[in-house]
């Protein structure tokens, strides 16, 4: 009997939901330590997207258009995410998509938030540790400094939001994030994955949405230059009218907390719970 023929065609919406469900619930029962490890790389990986997408904004702003500039620093960082999908990796802020295994009593809330917290501090240490290389490199010179000037003023713009536009601005990001995950579980070939993360991943840098994991890299890499390189900081403060008192420490985590906090709420809310209604919930589920 011959074999039916395979199946090229993107997975339906309904069939993303049930192959998400099954993904959570393969992610919840991980063992810790290949969790962490992947987490490691994850976080390592949003920092090379990172790396990329200032190495893109230096210097374009004093030629190109704003929104332009945006498209092509936000463009160059998705290679993050396709690092992550294609390469294989566990990302924090992918991973509010758990919540339709769970909400399903597939998996137990114990489950979910060990997934959470490993990857979240698997994902810390591979973006400070990223950035800590990066700065042993001395990339920070290069261009003039140039590409210092670039990383401290994205540092120090992100440790100036207030608490409420931060949790704004991650929700944002996370349902641009989340909607690309979901994009490339119904995708077929390598092709099809980063075609399918390009666009969100784009938008929501492009539009300076707030990304955590991504913030533990853009956060720590300004905070670096200070602190190790305080003439290289001082000249730059100097030239760019930066005011980099609140690049601390302290600073790093009156980000990353609301940040923190509007990704579970947009990869959950936006994304999570509604396909869950919508297509995995007992009254739906054929």
């Amino acid at each position: 009997m011959a074999e039916p023929p395979a199946q090229i065609d993107a997975l339906l919406p309904v069939e993303i939901a049930r192959r998400a469900e099954e993904i959570g619930i393969k992610k919840a029962h991980l063992d810790w330590a290949s969790m962490f490890t992947l987490a490691v790389l994850a976080g390592a990986f949003v920092a090379v997207g990172a790396i990329f997408s200032t190495i893109a904004a230096t210097g374009l702003a004093d030629g190109l258009p704003y929104g332009v500039t945006r498209i092509l620093s936000g463009l160059v960082f998705c290679l993050g995410l396709i690092l992550i999908v294609l390469a294989g990796a566990e990302l924090f802020t992918g991973n509010t998509l758990i919540v339709m295994a769970w909400a399903s009593r597939k998996v137990t809330t114990a489950a979910m938030l060990r997934n959470w917290l490993i990857v979240y501090a698997g994902n810390l240490v591979g973006s400070v540790a990223t950035a800590a290389l990066v700065f042993l490199a001395g990339q920070h010179t290069f261009g003039g400094g140039l590409v210092g000037h670039t990383a401290l003023a994205i540092a120090n713009a992100k440790v100036n939001l207030d608490f409420v536009q931060a949790v704004a601005l991650g929700i944002l990001c996370n349902g641009l994030v989340c909607l690309a995950v979901w994009l490339t579980i119904g995708a077929r070939t390598t092709t099809d994955k980063i075609l399918a993360i390009v666009f969100p991943i784009t938008a929501f840098s492009a539009s300076g949405f707030e990304h955590s994991i991504a913030n533990m890299y853009f956060i720590t890499a300004g905070l670096l230059i200070k602190q190790f390189d305080p003439d290289f900081a001082a000249r730059t403060a100097s030239a760019a009218n930066l005011d980099l008192s609140n690049l601390t420490v302290a600073g790093f985590w009156s980000n990353l907390i609301p940040v923190t906090l509007g990704n579970i709420i947009g990869g959950v809310v936006l994304v999570a719970a509604v396909y869950w209604f919508v297509y995995l919930r007992p009254a739906n589920r054929s």
